[in-house]
């Protein structure tokens, strides 16, 4: 089976190589990148003791201008069907952030402004 996953960097083996030395329960992907076992509980003394060997995260892609356009129109648009709180888009890559909403805003969004999304993202 392929992926479309690169393998793991150098980097990526050895913090996860550290973790594995301090304890921590490590599993492979498919395409053998190793993952920390999230079914097994945190371990805040081994994630501080590797986390100088953790590789920076990768660069975000930039969307295209059209993309970002869009999503600062989505955003704007909810604003002003009431949605005060909803974020602007990140200017790259035209993600919307949802930490920067609560967890309930969000729910609600889904939930109560059904009206307000298909006017705002008429494609979706």
């Amino acid at each position: 089976m392929t992926s479309d996953s690169p393998p793991p960097t150098a980097e990526e083996i050895a913090y996860y190589d550290c973790l594995k030395k301090q304890g921590v329960a490590i599993v492979y992907t498919e395409y053998g990148a190793p993952r920390e076992d999230k079914s097994r509980p945190w371990n805040d003394e081994a994630h501080k003791t590797c986390a100088p060997m953790l590789p920076p995260p990768p660069k975000p892609q930039p969307a295209a201008p059209v993309r970002i356009a869009a999503a600062q129109q989505e955003s704007a648009c909810l604003r002003a069907e009431g949605i005060s709180w909803y974020p602007d888009p990140d200017p790259v890559t035209g993600q919307i952030d949802e930490r920067k909403g609560t967890p309930e805003q969000w729910s609600s969004l889904k939930r109560d402004h059904l009206d307000a999304l298909k006017k705002c993202r008429p494609e979706g």
